[in-house]
């Protein structure tokens, strides 16, 4: 069956161009989520430092916490491994030259130009 655009992968394994739309496609959320980050750090610090804040009371804190798990639960639903939030780290699972591979992504990096074995995780990134 063809895929829609725009549409959430739902099969378990991404060839690397797959990864990278479905990286490409979740860019407004991904940006979405990194503001209510900020937001939401700042809120908390302020409240904590003095009881007050520009941004809010703790209504907006819950407020602020449901959409940034909102976003990082889009993230999962697409297919993406949430590995980190602070920076936000991605993985997608894929195959290289026959190995169970994760295509893997961090906060910054302009698109997925990394990959891992399963049983490496970070440390055994390799430029693709």
């Amino acid at each position: 069956m063809p895929r829609v655009p725009g549409a959430l992968h739902t099969c378990g394994v991404f060839t690397l161009e797959q990864a990278r739309a479905q990286l490409a496609a979740a860019q407004p959320h991904i940006a979405e989520l990194l503001t209510h980050r900020a937001d939401l750090a700042e809120l908390r610090a302020d409240l904590d430092a003095s009881g007050a804040s520009p941004l809010g009371r703790l209504a907006e804190v819950k407020a602020w916490e449901a959409a940034l798990y909102a976003d990082l639960e889009y993230l999962a639903q697409s297919g993406a491994q949430v590995k980190g939030f602070a920076p936000l780290l991605l993985d997608y699972p894929g195959e290289r030259d026959g190995v169970d591979v994760l295509w893997c992504w961090l906060e910054g990096e302009p698109d997925i130009t990394w990959y891992h074995r399963l049983d490496t995780g970070f440390a055994g990134r390799r430029p693709i």
